[in-house]
């Protein structure tokens, strides 16, 4: 970007009225690098300018040819490509890494600003299953990506801790539950009774009647009602803590669709105020046929409260709250109209930060072809396919590095790793189907893959200094000079996407688009490492390739925080 900036201060003066910023977004990286490091296409240009693109590239090539800070400049069919002064760039951009360490590619863009993430978001005495994950990993990617770029970040997990279910679960409790077995059994066994009670409920349709019975005693504070809930909603977070904690979540939030059950009241008054609300068969809702979508219903016929309801006034609590810049939503694609609807009926109470309210979507999780149902029992368990990642790992090392220290440790990292990277490697609007084979595959362009580069990386500083530190080089202690070979050269190229990348990323809503980076530079490394001795007798060329050793490793451990993984120095 610095280079971006560079070309476009230089050519702005040649081309009137055309603002910096443009000429930086009209700037290419070319496929090929004997097409240059970076490319202008004067196709553009040639309408404003009334001259054929070729006859403009030239024009340009001979204003660019002055700068010190390139090689040399081609004019060719049409394009402009400017191939960068080799040395003074590797000089530049290992030192700004080795400067700025675990803040290299951080910046301030977000500083005195708010930004709340809502994502994860269980339902209460439901197991985690692999559909969950998703929201929690993009989530969670989502709060590193914003912080690392300045912004304060308020995590929210809204559980799903209220609504008919609950009525179900005490009815199934009370029919077939023992206390006993819940303790001991968890969230498995609540999930047992829950999938038991659709199951009677097909023979026993009277047993729905039951369970909303309960649920109404629920909302009108039952004293037994609030105990077996309270009951259910402490085991839940209980299992759901010890999945988070294997993933490296957390939350500043817990308030869930129970915090706003006193606070609904106002938001359907003030809709009342605002002659939005309209009465429709016994039920309350706002129209919003002229945006072409279905109304969105605030109150069922018996008084009841919907999800539109609970999202309208969390999205008020929150900004009057937190004063947030923008209010992220990480619920899958599914739930798409349901999102349009009430952030427009925000939009229509006048509230103009109606538009800061953002949803990233992202596609469904099917298993083999199939959708995941909690009710059908049709689910794989989050926790199960963590724990077999992290087997899986440790036979590996076993039959690889049977000494290691830390062995546990480095499993975890790595088997987790390996099932986030899974799922953040792909668009996340794509819909992915589970399967075991492909989760657990380590081969290829993985989370293990990358994590090794990074230990590879630790390995050579290690045997380097000698011992076990990894702190060399500094940055004024090698020659830029010494590193000027194919390989090196593309290595430091892909090491300085890196800031670039992080912005696309928050810019996008997109953490893949860090994955994917991270894939390229693990294998340009190994390029460098496989094609140029980093030991070498010669002192000028190994600080030089040390130096560049570091800034790579230094650059994927950055970039694995950034998508929740950990950097492992030893596999």
């Amino acid at each position: 970007m610095q280079y971006k900036q560079k070309v476009a201060d230089y050519l702005a003066p040649m081309l009137e009225g055309m603002e910096e910023s443009a000429i930086v977004d009209m700037l290419e990286y070319p496929p090929n690098p004997d097409m240059g490091d970076l490319s202008l296409p004067c196709f553009k240009l040639s309408r404003t300018l009334r001259k054929p693109p070729q006859a403009i590239s030239e024009e340009l090539k001979s204003k660019l040819e002055q700068a010190e800070w390139l090689d040399k400049v081609e004019a060719v069919s049409g394009y402009c490509n400017l191939y960068l002064d080799k040395e003074s760039f590797l000089q530049q951009q290992l030192t700004e890494v080795l400067t700025a360490k675990e803040r290299y590619g951080s910046q301030n863009i977000g500083q005195g600003r708010t930004i709340v993430i809502d994502y994860s978001s269980p339902n209460i005495a439901k197991p985690f299953h692999v559909g969950h994950l998703r929201t929690t990993i993009i989530g969670n990617a989502l709060y590193l990506i914003f912080s690392f770029l300045g912004y304060h970040v308020v995590r929210v997990n809204h559980l799903g801790d209220w609504g008919t279910q609950f009525g179900k679960l005490i009815v199934a409790y009370k029919e077939w539950g023992q206390a006993e077995t819940v303790e001991q059994e968890g969230i498995g066994e609540l999930l047992r009774l829950y999938v038991k009670f659709h199951d009677e409920a097909e023979s026993q349709p009277e047993l729905e009647d039951r369970a909303r019975a309960w649920f109404v005693k629920l909302e009108q504070g039952d004293e037994e009602a609030i105990r077996l809930w309270k009951w259910f909603v402490d085991i839940s977070l209980k299992e759901f803590n010890k999945i988070y904690e294997l993933l490296g979540v957390s939350f500043d939030s817990y308030a869930g669709e129970s915090f706003y059950n006193d606070k609904m009241q106002a938001v359907v008054e003030e809709l009342k105020d605002k002659q939005l609300l309209e009465e429709d068969e016994g039920a309350m809702l706002v129209r919003l046929d002229e945006y072409n979508m279905p109304p969105a219903l605030i109150l069922k016929k018996d008084g009841g409260t919907l999800y539109h309801t609970r999202d309208i006034t969390a999205a008020l609590y929150r900004k009057n709250t937190y004063d947030f810049e923008k209010a992220i939503y990480v619920v899958d694609a599914g739930q798409s109209l349901h999102f349009k609807q009430w952030f427009k009926v925000i939009e229509r109470m006048g509230y103009d930060w109606a538009d800061d309210l953002v949803h990233v979507a992202f596609g469904k999780v099917s298993l083999e072809g199939a959708k995941l149902s909690t009710r059908k029992g049709n689910v794989v368990m989050l926790e199960d396919l963590l724990t077999q990642s992290i087997a899986k790992i440790r036979e590996i090392i076993d039959s690889k590095n049977p000494d290691m220290e830390n062995k546990e440790e480095v499993a975890r990292q790595v088997g987790v790793g390996a099932i986030i990277f899974n799922d953040l490697s792909t668009n996340r609007i794509k819909d992915i189907v589970f399967s075991w084979e492909e989760a657990l595959n380590f081969d290829g362009e993985t989370g293990p893959y990358v994590q090794y580069t990074h230990a590879r990386c630790c390995s050579v500083l290690r045997k380097a200094s000698g011992g076990s530190s990894i702190e060399l080089p500094s940055a004024e202690s090698f020659d830029a000079s010494q590193l000027l070979n194919e390989e090196a050269y593309a290595a430091a190229k892909q090491i300085a996407l890196f800031t670039e990348t992080v912005e696309q990323a928050m810019i996008k809503m997109e953490p893949s688009l860090i994955s994917r980076y991270l894939v390229d530079l693990a294998q340009s490394f190994n390029r460098f490492y496989h094609h140029c001795p980093i030991l070498v007798e010669d002192d000028e060329l190994r600080k030089a390739r040390l130096a560049l050793v570091q800034s790579v490793r230094m650059t994927l451990e950055n970039g694995l925080r950034l998508i929740g993984l950990e950097a492992p120095r030893q596999i």
